[in-house]
């Protein structure tokens, strides 16, 4: 029997990369943006299967409680851990690991990405699990489709069984000439963010390269109060962790680094263009949401809830109205979306 996964569904950020549409009061995860369920609420059905998943452990901060609580609502023996500060990814997954067994099987999910095929998510995520099972702290590798310079790579190494691999090398952010490397090379695959371990082979890890965190995650754990379903970390304690990523504090430390291969239809959906790709489109590569006339356009996207919208002419752009905010973006421009002033200030 393959073992029992536990699912802990991450749930911070205030994703300004797709300002208007998401903004510091509701931000990406609990919007419908893919299909009509939310971000936040697709990643809990990706991790349903009673047979395959345990209960999950949402870890947010109290900005975002009310959203998570009303969106996992109704789902089975669902914990949710409430950050008192953000920290990053690495004490965030720490304080997860110290609420479970020691040999609870891991899968550390961000509540904000797409998923189109549940089935390949599902099968990594048993790969995963097996080596996680045999001490392996596990990243999965989203096969890299094209040249992106927004995503770090991870390069394989070594084969190690069911279908897994030794990670080579953790790669940053790379340049486009160099991401083209990459593809013309192969063996390398993008970081989405999602890991498989035991809890306690997690925290001893940690341990090891953050010793410091790991005391303070502890501390906080052990002096938190629990509400119901809610956990609530020692505030104190908790806020005197130095932030830092689980990537840099214990995937590109441990020397059982692991990869599995996850060809899943992934997007991070880490902006315009990219929720473009995600969407269902026209022959002429067009999405439109909300009231809008499209004449001459190509790859164009549109969405609006309530004025309408007419585009002429225009290719690769995407236009966006939300309440009394307008975004209009070149399809190059899109990353650059963040640093508005609307953004950074929703």
């Amino acid at each position: 029997m393959p073992p029992v996964i536990h699912p802990i569904i991450l749930c911070g950020g205030s994703g300004t990369r797709l300002w208007p549409r998401s903004r510091a009061v509701k931000p990406k995860p609990f919007l419908p943006l893919v299909g009509n369920a939310t971000l936040f609420e697709a990643a809990l059905a990706r991790c349903a299967d009673p047979a395959v998943f345990a209960a999950p452990t949402v870890v947010t901060g109290r900005d975002h409680l009310d959203h998570v609580a009303a969106q996992s609502r109704g789902v089975a023996g669902v914990q949710i851990i409430v950050e008192p500060a953000a920290r990053n990814t690495a004490p965030a997954i720490a304080l997860a690991a110290a609420r479970l067994p020691a040999d609870a099987i891991m899968l550390v999910c961000p509540s904000d990405h797409h998923i189109g095929d549940e089935a390949a998510f599902v099968r990594a995520a048993h790969a995963a699990a097996t080596l996680a099972a045999d001490g392996w702290m596990v990243a999965f590798g989203i096969e890299a489709k094209s040249p992106e310079t927004g995503f770090g790579y991870i390069l394989q190494g070594a084969a190690i069984g069911q279908g897994g691999y030794r990670i080579e090398r953790f790669v940053e952010k790379p340049d486009r000439a160099r991401a083209e490397q990459f593809l013309a090379a192969g063996g390398y695959s993008w970081n989405g963010g999602i890991f498989a371990f035991r809890a306690g082979d997690y925290l001893a890890e940690l341990g090891c390269h953050r010793p410091e965190m790991a005391r303070l995650v502890r501390k906080s754990v052990d002096e938190g109060i629990v509400d119901g379903a809610h956990f609530h970390p020692d505030a104190k304690a908790f806020a005197a962790i130095e932030p830092d990523s689980v990537d840099y504090a214990v995937m590109e430390n441990t020397a059982q680094a692991a990869v599995v291969a996850a060809d899943m239809a992934w997007s991070d959906i880490g902006n315009w263009n990219a929720l473009q790709e995600a969407r269902a489109r026209d022959d002429a590569g067009n999405h439109v949401t909300g009231r809008a006339e499209l004449i001459d356009c190509s790859n164009v996207m549109v969405e609006s809830d309530g004025p309408r919208v007419s585009v002429i002419g225009l290719h690769d752009v995407v236009v966006v109205v939300d309440g009394d905010e307008v975004l209009v973006v070149s399809a190059a421009g899109a990353q650059q979306v963040g640093k508005l002033d609307g953004a950074k200030f929703q």
